[in-house]
This record gives C-alpha cells, sequence and structure tokens, in this order.
C-alpha cells in the first residue's frame, strides 16, 4: 500500500479553487456562482481535504439555464446535421487537448485511480463525443414510400427541445458526455445538473463544448441539491424531457415530478449485476473477470459484478482463488500510477458498504477484505471484499451496495444458475461465462438485463446501447439507439392523387 503522506499534491496538479473561482454554474457559455445562499465543498475522498467550496444553485440559477437554451434552442436546431457534427468534432479535438486536465480533475473529486481516468474515463469520453458527431448526420427514419396507395409517407426527427438531465457522482465525466452528446446532436440544448460531489469535469466539459465553438447556452451546467435545483428542474415547464441516471428510489420521484408535466422520460437507474460461471467454463478467465468486474470503480458501478453464481464443480475453487486474486489488489493513492484501488466517494458511503458486510457476517462467510486499512483510514478506503455462502433471499444479495464487494453463491443446474440471476428486481447487466455456445446463448436469451456479455463484464462501446430492464430503467445511452430518447418522430403524409372527392369522405357524409 502507499503511504498517502507521500501522494501527489493534486491540488497543485489541477488547482480546483482558482479554476473556479467565478463559480460552479455554467450558464449561456460563461460561470457563475449560484445564488441559493448555501456553500458545499468537493472532499478529495482519498485524503479528507476540501479542494473546492462553491455556492450552490438554486432555483433562480435554474431558471437562467433554462432560459438560455431556450433561447439557444432555434438556432441550434436550425442548423444542419453536417453543421452540429463539424462542431462536435472539434468538440473531441478540444477534449483529446485536454485529456490529462480531465484525468487529473475526475481523480481528485472521485478518488478513481489516475490509471482508470487516463485509460478508461476519458478515453471513453473522447471516443463517445466522437461517435455522435458521426452520428448527428445519420438521424434516420423510415423510408418514404406509398404505404397507403394514394399517398406518400416518410418520418421526420425533430430535436424535442430543453433537456434537463441529473447525472450521479460515480461517473461524472462520462455520465455528463452521455446526457449532453446524444441531446446536443440531435438539435436540443440542455441543461445538466451534476452531483454536488463531483462538479468538476461536468464544468470542465462545458467549457470545452464552447472553446469548440458550441453556441453559448446549448451546455448548461446547474450544480445545486436535488431537492433544490433538482426538483426543480425536472418540473420546469420549459423542460421537454427529463434523463436521470441514479438510485432508484431517486428515479422514482424524478418520475412522479415529471408525470405531472407529462415530461417524457429516460431513467437509468441501479443494477445487481449476476455473474454466472457454468460448469465447463475457463476457471482462471472467470476468476480475473470476476476481481476485474466487481472492483471496477472501486464497485460504484451500477454494472459492476455483486452478484456470482458458481456452478458447484467449480464453486469451491473459483471462491479460494477470488479471494487470492483481490488479496493482490493494490489500495493507495489514486495518483500513485501503480494503484488499483482508490477509496469510495465518501466516508459515509465507505460506512454504508462496511455495514452491510457486517451484517453478513451473522448469515455468511467474509472469505477475504471486510475491513478499513488501517494505514488509509484518514481517506474513504474499504478492502476488497468477497462473502461466500449468503442466502439468496438476503439483504447483501438483495441489495445494491455500490462497492467493493462480491458475493458468491452456487447453483446445480442451468435452469436453477439463470432463475437466481434474474431474482433481482435490477436487470441492467450480467455475464455468462461458458465455453458451450448453446449454454451461453441461451444465457443471452433468458437472463433478463440491458447488457448480457459472455466470457466477459464490463466494457462498453459507443456503438452499442447501455440501459435496463425492471427497477434499472428504461431508454437508452450511447448508441444511435440514444436518439429514441432525444428526438421527437413526426409521420408526414402527402396525398399523392389530388381528388378532392375521396372514397373515404364517404364515411363520413354522403353516398357513393
Amino acid at each position: 500500500m502507499h503511504n498517502p503522506g507521500h501522494r501527489f499534491q493534486a491540488q497543485d496538479r489541477f488547482p480546483a479553487q482558482d479554476r473556479f473561482e467565478a463559480g460552479a454554474q455554467y450558464i449561456a457559455g460563461r460561470l457563475t456562482k449560484g445564488t441559493s445562499g448555501r456553500t458545499h465543498a468537493v472532499v478529495d475522498p482519498a485524503t479528507g481535504d476540501e479542494v473546492y467550496t462553491y455556492e450552490l444553485a438554486g432555483t433562480a440559477d435554474v431558471d437562467a439555464a433554462v432560459a438560455a437554451a431556450r433561447e439557444a434552442f432555434p438556432g441550434w436546431a436550425a442548423t444542419t446535421p453536417g453543421e452540429r457534427s463539424d462542431a462536435m468534432h472539434r468538440f473531441a479535438a478540444v477534449l483529446a487537448d485536454r485529456a490529462e486536465e480531465f484525468a487529473q480533475a475526475e481523480s481528485l473529486q472521485c478518488g478513481k485511480p489516475i490509471k482508470l481516468t487516463r485509460e478508461f474515463d476519458v478515453p471513453g469520453t473522447i471516443d463517445n463525443t466522437a461517435f455522435f458527431a458521426g452520428a448527428a448526420r445519420h438521424l434516420q427514419g423510415q423510408s418514404a414510400g406509398e404505404y397507403s396507395g394514394d399517398h406518400t409517407s416518410y418520418v421526420r426527427r425533430e430535436p424535442i427541445g430543453v433537456v434537463g438531465s441529473i447525472a450521479p457522482w460515480n461517473y461524472p465525466l462520462q455520465m455528463a458526455a452521455w446526457k449532453i452528446l446524444p441531446a446536443i446532436a440531435a438539435g436540443n440544448t440542455i441543461v445538466l445538473k451534476p452531483a454536488e460531489l463531483t462538479p468538476l469535469t461536468s464544468l470542465l466539459f462545458a467549457e470545452a463544448a464552447t472553446q469548440a465553438g458550441i453556441p453559448d447556452g446549448v451546455v448548461n451546467i446547474v450544480t445545486g441539491a436535488g431537492k433544490d435545483a433538482g426538483e426543480h428542474l425536472v418540473g420546469h415547464p420549459d423542460v421537454a424531457m427529463t434523463s436521470f441516471t441514479g438510485s432508484t428510489a431517486v428515479g422514482k420521484r424524478v418520475a412522479e415530478i415529471a408525470t405531472a408535466t407529462v415530461t417524457r422520460l429516460h431513467l437509468e437507474l441501479g443494477g445487481k449485476a449476476p455473474f454466472v460461471v457454468f460448469d465447463d467454463a475457463d476457471l482462471e478467465a472467470a476468476v480475473h473477470g470476476a476481481v476485474a468486474g466487481a472492483l471496477i470503480n472501486t464497485g460504484q458501478d451500477c454494472t459492476a459484478a455483486t452478484r456470482a453464481y458458481v456452478q458447484r464443480p467449480l464453486y469451491e475453487e473459483f471462491v479460494s482463488r477470488t479471494a487470492e486474486l483481490m488479496g493482490t489488489v493494490r489500495l493507495g493513492d489514486p495518483f500513485a500510477p501503480d494503484t488499483d484501488l482508490g477509496p469510495l466517494i465518501s466516508v459515509a458511503q465507505r460506512d454504508r458498504v462496511a455495514g452491510f458486510v457486517d451484517r453478513a457476517r451473522s448469515y455468511a462467510r467474509v472469505v477475504t477484505g471486510g475491513e478499513i486499512p488501517q494505514d488509509l483510514k484518514h481517506g474513504a478506503y474499504y478492502r476488497p471484499t468477497l462473502v461466500a455462502d449468503a442466502a439468496q433471499d438476503s439483504e447483501i444479495v438483495q441489495s445494491e451496495l455500490f462497492g467493493p464487494v462480491l458475493v458468491v453463491l452456487p447453483f446445480d443446474s442451468d435452469d436453477e444458475g439463470i432463475r437466481l440471476a434474474n431474482d433481482s428486481p435490477y436487470g441492467l447487466a450480467a455475464s455468462a461465462w461458458s465455453r458451450d455456445v448453446y449454454r451461453a446463448n441461451r444465457a443471452t436469451r433468458e437472463i433478463k438485463a440491458g447488457c448480457v456479455w459472455v466470457n466477459d463484464h464490463i466494457p462498453i462501446i459507443s456503438e452499442m446501447p447501455h440501459g435496463g430492464y425492471k427497477a434499472s430503467g428504461f431508454g437508452k445511452d450511447m448508441s444511435s439507439y440514444s436518439f429514441e430518447e432525444y428526438t421527437q418522430i413526426k409521420h408526414v403524409m402527402f396525398d399523392n392523387t389530388a381528388v378532392a372527392r375521396k372514397d373515404w369522405h364517404r364515411t363520413i357524409f354522403g353516398d357513393r
């Protein structure tokens, strides 16, 4: 482990307080201070040090951001797909030029290991931006045709208007991109509320959009509390669509508010991803996949492997080898290049995860981990933890922990393994591990999740959609499928006959 006393001086590498001295709201192309009268601190979770204090947004700031977005909408919506595409290609180039700045800011506010932000969060965001730059030119609909015989029909995709989005703290940069990019590629304008804990890279992202020549007001950021700024944004009469990523509980509240105003809604909510290992699986691959899939972002990932179901012939060896591999994971300073696992987002979140594990000791076996490392106790660190032999209906199996904890349970028949995988209110992601193509195909058909990996767990790509089943929400991020969320479909129908007295009129009045 790395001694936190020798950590890089992240504040010197990314001087947050000076960088955003003008405030943590980005409205109509400039930074401003919030008007709620309350302040909030961004805390480095590796040390507990405050690195940036800012004024939270109030309802007046939300109103100003929505007004800016509404004013910018007609002009942005009127641009050609090619013009939007060119602007977004420039946006991707700006992000690439500033990649290290983004990586350091993300590690500072989240505690992510710098190798994760440099090699996953930031490159993924740049790629996503480049993808939507291309996708902006391909807003497709059904081809024109004479479907009725007497008419020509075609489909238009039109932007919806002002989008109000709320993003979580676990992937602040990537979630800002997932919200902003499809919205503006389709011709909408947007107001994004990032989590109060982690606003830095969302602000940088909006600033980079302006630097790339995207007009003022197209991308706006309000950083405020959910009860104030968030609920006001969702219920705002000038917001035409809400996109929310976060917990299922908060998602239900968002849905209540959006429903009251008949606002279009996109929800990406919680997850409890099953990791199903059949008895013909490559055990070495499954063990490595389980550790990586469970510990990415310190387990604070809604698609993380959390429930490993292992067919009984492999169960004991899987448990022992997974515990052994977890023991090699290096905790420490997020800015050290060889750190594998950083802290959780906060001490409160660490203690919440620890509470789940401590309660599980009465009914399950904590094989490894399950403790706070004493040499890193000033940060929100928690050791990688493996829990075995819990009951399927136990709290630790059914609840979303959002921490570096993997629970392993045995199963006997393939039927049982798939049944257990589906025995959850969530359905965001899953994986199946087998050398048998028929077994794997059955799992992909029958596991109810928005993404099912085979012999891997976690990779995402810009070209493919991300979204869930059941209590994990509805709608898709990334890919061209996301345009289903961010465009209004209009059917246009032309009469081809030039006949005044049409046969169908006689069904309403007169005789044939």
